[in-house]
């Protein structure tokens, strides 16, 4: 019997398959040490033996078995897809169609599934994802709440474990839900060594790593309403004015945002404000209070408390080396 099973469709992200199998490995050679069992896996797919990945690089699997008694967790890594709307019709193939009926078969058999980015809309399509708690990755999150409006998609989450459902934000966040895993299966001390042999940190949030122009999800009144909110730093327009401005109400305006980005109007302005905060700390010789005054905040303590709320860290910790001239 597998503590693992790695589901792999052809064209998933070659990293999403090599760090899981990176991360597995590693923990084989640490359990020993730790004096814990040593996790086992297998790699599965639809009718193939060998699974052609982005990038050009292959693996080798075994065919999907026809679902005898199975009590690993079965694991979706990313499927490769450029954008969201591209989810629908790689769902649509042969092979995701039969990945969808097993997996949906594994969990009602009582197995547990888990899945990071695009991996994630596998587990919707097979209706895994109502009633729980989910993430996936920040710019696909609209597409998700849009195909499932029966579940909370909380993008702040880098990881959410739900009953049987855990799942995770991006193609590298699949380190992130691969460590949760070992931790819940093998215990913390297997997966802070497997983190620290890696040189992995802990990453709760993914709000550090959104682009506010990539939430438009394809929206021309979000681009625009971006562009508009920073040309105008360091005097960001109000939510009314916004409103004025491109002829609607707050109400309506704010209903556009949400249903594009899954954030209201005014956290929407809040996230241009605050990405172009980090973006100067980043890469700028500008102190923190002069940084605040860039991006319309009255005083450096309102931005050290506003970055410390949605990304987890005060400014400092984003300020890089620079090299002197």
């Amino acid at each position: 019997m597998h503590d693992f099973t790695i589901l792999v469709l052809p064209g998933a992200y070659a990293t999403s398959v090599a760090v899981t199998l990176d991360i597995l490995n590693t923990a084989v050679a640490m359990a020993p040490r730790l004096k814990v069992s040593c996790p086992t896996w297998r790699l599965i797919s639809p009718n193939r033996k060998s699974v052609r990945l982005s990038g050009g690089l292959s693996v080798d699997v075994t065919p999907m078995p026809r679902m005898p008694p199975d009590k690993s967790i079965w694991i979706v890594p990313g499927l490769g897809v450029e954008s969201a709307h591209d989810v629908a019709g790689r769902l649509a193939s042969d092979d995701a169609q039969r990945a969808i009926q097993a997996i949906k078969a594994h969990e009602a058999n009582g197995g547990s599934v888990a899945a990071s980015c695009t991996g994630v809309f596998l587990l919707q399509a097979a209706q895994l994802l109502i009633g729980r708690r989910v993430t996936t990755s920040w710019w696909l999150a609209a597409e998700l709440r849009q195909l499932e409006s029966r579940c909370i998609v909380d993008t702040d989450r880098m990881v959410c474990a739900d009953g049987p459902v855990t799942t995770a934000g991006a193609a590298f966040a699949q380190t992130d839900l691969m460590l949760h895993l070992l931790r819940s299966r093998f215990g913390a001390a297997l997966a802070d060594t497997v983190g620290r042999v890696l040189l992995i940190d802990g990453r709760q949030a993914q709000s550090p790593f959104i682009v506010p122009m990539m939430l438009s999800n394809g929206s021309d009144l979000v681009t625009r309403l971006t562009q508009r909110i920073e040309s105008a730093l360091p005097n960001p327009p109000s939510v009314a004015a916004l409103a004025q401005e491109f002829a609607m109400s707050t109400r309506t305006l704010s209903r556009h945002v949400q249903a594009a980005t899954g954030k209201s109007t005014l956290a929407l302005l809040q996230s241009v404000r605050l990405n172009r905060a980090r973006m100067l700390i980043e890469t700028s010789r500008m102190t923190i209070e002069q940084v605040a005054e860039h991006v319309g905040y009255e005083d450096a303590t309102a931005l050290r408390r506003l970055m410390l709320r949605v990304f987890g860290a005060n400014p400092s910790k984003f300020r890089l080396a620079l090299v002197s001239d």
